[in-house]
């Protein structure tokens, strides 16, 4: 990490920023697949076809194709579920990072740079759910530089920048497939606090759930004038 710097971010940054978290976002897209496959119903709809098929036409390649093409359009559904964060999350504050984290004083956005590369991002501002505590977001590092303490790094910006502006906890959302950045958060020492399925009718038919992690800081509960 001796290359390795955190700025703040500038508009310059603006095309990685969008790059890495998109690129991030997608790559979790086979484990939920993997996920989705896992579930009683689908394994109930895909048995189910498969028997009808084979009962009706005693054929093997009806069911076998059929079987495939549920399959295929199950990842792609996945895909664009995902896609659909992206672009939700693009356009509620990825679009417009500066007016969204650096033009108040309890927000901000940084990235990390190596060798003149943007290779990590972090955010953070209050937050909705939990008031009076400061949330962690859009966390991301290339693939090409995990493993050397970037994310690591961006985290404890976020909680030094919550302890100077007097928050007393740090909470954070991730999903259950984002195993590496739980084990990150649980490292930091984070706690799980609760499991809570995705507020859509496909995510609770697939038991598809968030987790909420928080850190409590030892400086003292802000003070709203």
């Amino acid at each position: 990490m001796s290359d390795m710097t955190i700025r703040r971010y500038e508009t310059v940054d603006d095309a990685a920023v969008k790059e890495i978290f998109t690129m991030g976002m997608s790559e979790h897209v086979p484990s939920s697949f993997m996920h989705l496959l896992k579930q009683p119903l689908t394994q109930m709809i895909l048995m189910g076809t498969f028997c009808a098929l084979m009962a009706s036409s005693r054929s093997l390649l009806l069911p076998v194709v059929a079987v495939t093409l549920l399959l295929a359009g199950a990842k792609q559904l996945v895909g664009h579920l995902f896609n659909r964060y992206i672009d939700d999350s693009l356009r509620k504050d990825l679009n417009h990072i500066g007016k969204t984290y650096l033009e108040g004083e309890d927000t901000c956005f940084w990235v990390a740079e190596s060798d003149g590369r943007v290779v990590g991002t972090v955010a953070c501002m209050p937050s909705e759910k939990q008031p009076g505590c400061m949330e962690l977001k859009r966390l991301s590092v290339r693939r090409t530089h995990r493993g050397k303490g970037i994310a690591k790094a961006l985290s404890r910006m976020v909680v030094d920048f919550t302890r100077e502006r007097g928050f007393p906890a740090v909470v954070l959302y991730t999903s259950m497939v984002q195993t590496d950045a739980q084990k990150l958060y649980e490292h930091l020492g984070f706690t799980r606090i609760r499991e809570f399925l995705v507020p859509e009718t496909f995510a609770k038919l697939t038991n598809f759930y968030l987790i909420e992690y928080r850190l409590d800081l030892q400086a003292g509960a802000r003070e709203d004038s």
